[in-house]
């Protein structure tokens, strides 16, 4: 017994079959997983390093160099990309596209445990080695806390109290906070009070970090009981340490701390990155989500969380979604629900006229079966609601009733032709099962390079694959089973009294015209010939007049302006002009907000999107409009207008896209070992790139050279006076910047304190010459200039990009 003829006779299977595939599909698209894109693993990790005092070359050598060989001893390298700069050490490293999320973490931490070995061969200035191995993470939540009259200190505190409280969240996987500048406990000693003193800063700044640091002095055993020593005098308040005593005189009198510095707390004077929303200054609270869960759901508890917080919230506070992938997912749901309707109604309306009402309603309601029977498979198999997935869904709608119509019209016909509607069904369903099923195996095959892939294409595509898969095959189980049992049911027998030989099945108005079409076309075969090759010379000149772009734009009103200033640029002046083209933009119609990162690009939120390294020179501004349409319209004035406004930096402006969104449309790599000839390669692509009319933001990623001060040091003088380098640096450092001697514990926080002279001694860099350095010799402090002949001015490489070791 067939398939059909099984699903006729028993008509109690059919109804179970098709209230299974409708409850259990209703069920079933309400408990799938909601995700904006499929679960993928970035398969890359940075090495950020610091080696303060150092230029780009040096940390190139000796810091940059060391790592990237210990790293490429790994046997899983894809390649490894560094930048280095004064300072800092950053260092991409991108693994082979074959592992996966269960072997990366077991990668990761092999690449640890060598780093932390050759930690003892690198440099003693080098302070520290950050590897992150969740730089994939994607927040699809985030939230830009601002408020009137707060500062950054006030915002973390509220903004770390909301992310313990968010955490507790269910459907939550962590919450992660940026923008926040680093409180700081500035000791500011003033040269003069020192010099009037005789006291050595060197000594202070000792006494300091000894004062509070945490040591063990033992324990003692009396009648049997163990008790630990603990001497006081720890520094828990500002108070304690400005009445700390640095000095004890003959005469009997003691000398605070307070005597010879200004203490007071503050946030870091130069800071590595600075977002604001709305022109105030902002701290942003990224919320990723746990695996395999419903984002639209988590979104509504976060919702209600904030709301259940309200009450709590200080005053002018605010919290405004910058992203939230909650919204984003429900309106794709919601969209392909409206899909799916129109398609269900357009082949009812369509087949109204072609089939009759009653064979449409049988073809839409196979469809919708078709499609409830595919949510069901996709919750067996955990693929959730995505992009690709809804993708392969919307693909699939116009597929899924060709096996449906193909029944349908064999049992009209065979009804016309004097058959019952179970032996038309029978007979069409023996006729064309086998065909049905080999084109709908090779529909599925079209896709199987695709889902069957093992590397990275398999990962994040291969639901694409398995939904059309599901979905293929159902429609062709339910063509030969709920097709004719409700063409039984709802399918009229012809007249009995009609003779099946004389009834033609094909005497309709449009099989008329088809025919006559069909007639007329034969007839004039050479001008049937001319027009086809005239349509397929029209279609491919047409062809060339579309855009051609592999991943659409997003559907997200919203774009980036990637703004740099010139290399050198100090991050303060940076922000500084940020501010004024944030102004700028947000003076213009149908903007909804604008938020900016300045240092660096935010975190990650969105699979798609690439956050930027470490550059002073850089900021970011993300720009959303009140609709898609208002989007391109101030994209195109921008993207003619900021290069007239603002002459400093360059600008380029980038669309959120689907797909991996590369820093530019045409990239040129040059390698070599010496960076003057790469520089001069260099300028000349850029003069190839700038005389194409249609170019711009012609760069390359070396910037500009920048000037570096050079003070002269004496060694001989130096020697005389027992005046080492590293004590002119540590001068110099207190002088222009501030060096970090120890932390000051508060509660559960821990603030660096942070030496620097009193800001009437540090004003610029024309004060040099009244700055005085102490003579262990002398015993006193003698002007700076004793030491330095001279300060010459030299170039330097800001930047030396390496890719694989070599120089790029």
């Amino acid at each position: 017994m067939s398939l059909t003829e099984y699903s006729i006779k028993n008509r109690v299977i059919s109804w179970l079959f098709l209230v299974i595939l409708a409850i259990g599909g209703i069920q079933s698209f309400n408990d799938l997983g909601r995700l904006e894109d499929p679960a993928f693993t970035i398969k890359d990790a940075m090495v950020i390093s610091t080696y303060s005092g150092a230029t780009s070359t040096e940390v190139e050598e000796e810091l940059t160099y060391p790592l990237e060989k210990e790293i490429r001893k790994l046997p899983y390298i894809d390649n490894i990309k560094s930048t280095s700069s004064a300072g800092l050490s950053q260092i991409m490293v991108s693994m082979e596209m074959d592992y996966g999320p269960d072997e990366l973490p077991q990668i990761w931490d092999e690449m640890r445990r060598k780093i932390n070995d050759l930690r003892p061969n690198l440099p003693a200035g080098v302070n520290s080695i950050q590897i992150i191995d969740d730089f994939g993470d994607v927040f699809g939540v985030m939230i830009m806390v601002t408020g009137d009259g707060y500062d950054y200190v006030e915002l973390k505190r509220y903004a770390d109290y909301l992310s313990r409280e968010l955490e507790l969240v269910d459907g939550v996987g962590k919450v992660d906070i940026s923008g926040n500048q680093q409180e700081m406990l500035f000791v500011e000693l003033s040269l003069e009070r020192l010099s009037a003193l005789n006291l050595d800063m060197n000594t202070v700044m000792g006494l300091l970090n000894q004062q509070n640091s945490v040591q063990s002095a033992g324990e003692i055993m009396i009648n049997g009981e163990s008790l630990a020593i603990r001497p006081n005098g720890s520094l828990d308040s500002v108070e304690s340490l400005e009445n700390l005593i640095i000095h004890g005189r003959d005469t009997g009198n003691l000398i605070r701390l307070k005597d010879v510095a200004d203490i007071s707390k503050g946030i870091q004077e130069k800071p590595s990155n600075v977002i604001t929303f709305n022109g105030k200054p902002a701290i942003n609270l990224a919320i990723s989500f746990g695996s395999g869960v419903n984002v639209v759901e988590v979104g509504k508890a976060l919702d209600a969380e904030l709301q259940a917080l309200e009450s709590i919230k200080p005053a002018g506070i605010h919290l405004d979604y910058f992203y939230n992938q909650s919204a984003e997912v429900d309106k794709s749901v919601q969209d392909f629900v409206v899909s799916l309707a129109q398609a269900v109604g357009i082949v009812i309306v369509v087949l109204l006229f072609t089939m009759g009402m009653r064979s449409g309603i049988i073809i839409g309601a196979v469809l919708l079966l078709t499609v409830f029977g595919t949510f069901i498979m996709m919750s067996i198999n955990n693929i959730e609601l995505h992009r690709i997935s809804l993708g392969a869904l919307i693909i699939a709608l116009g597929m899924l009733v060709d096996n449906a119509i193909v029944i349908v019209e064999g049992i009209l016909v065979g009804l016309k032709q004097g058959q019952t509607k179970k032996q038309a069904a029978m007979s069409i369903a023996k006729q064309t099962q086998w065909p049905l099923l080999g084109a709908t195996v090779i529909a599925i095959t079209a896709f199987a390079p695709i889902g069957l892939s093992q590397d990275a294409t398999g990962e994040f595509m291969g639901s694409l694959f398995w939904v059309l898969c599901y979905s293929l095959f159902l429609s062709w189980i339910t063509a030969l089973t709920l097709t004719p049992f409700l063409a039984d049911l709802l399918l009229k027998e012809s007249d009995k009294n009609e003779q099946a030989d004389n009834a033609d099945p094909y005497k309709g108005v449009l099989f008329t015209v088809f025919r006559w079409s069909l007639e007329l076309a034969l007839k004039l075969r050479w001008l049937t010939v001319a027009g086809m090759i005239a349509l397929l010379v029209s279609a491919v000149m047409a062809f060339g007049l579309v855009k051609q772009s592999f991943f659409p734009p997003s559907n997200t009103p919203m774009f980036f302006v990637d703004m740099w200033m010139p290399e050198g640029t100090d991050i303060r002046q940076t922000l500084k002009q940020t501010e004024k083209v944030e102004e700028y933009i947000q003076s213009q119609d149908n903007v909804e907000f604008v938020s900016t990162s300045v240092g660096q690009g935010l975190q990650r939120f969105m699979l798609t999107y690439q956050p930027e390294k470490s550059y002073e020179g850089y900021a970011q501004l993300q720009v959303r409009t009140t609709s898609r349409d208002n989007m391109f319209e101030l994209l195109h004035k921008l993207d003619a207008e900021l290069a007239h406004e603002f002459a400093s930096p360059t600008f380029q402006l980038r669309l959120m896209e689907f797909g991996p969104s590369p820093a530019s449309k045409i990239e040129a790599r040059i390698v070599g070992p010496d960076p003057q000839v790469l520089r001069d390669i260099a300028v000349q692509v850029e003069d190839i790139l700038l005389a194409d009319p249609g170019s711009r933001n012609v760069r390359h990623d070396w910037r500009e050279r920048t000037k570096q001060l050079v003070p002269q040091f004496n060694e001989s003088k130096a020697r005389r006076l027992g005046i080492s380098k590293e004590d002119l640096s540590s001068t110099l450092q207190l002088a222009f910047g501030g060096n970090t001697i120890g932390v000051f514990r508060d509660g559960t926080q821990m603030l660096p304190i942070v030496t620097r002279l009193t800001e009437a001694e540090r004003v610029d860099y024309a004060s040099l010459q009244n700055i005085s350095i102490w003579s262990p010799m002398l015993q006193t402090y003698v002007p700076v200039e004793q030491v330095i002949d001279d300060v010459t001015l030299e170039w330097q490489e800001p930047i030396i990009q390496r890719r694989d070791r070599n120089v790029r």
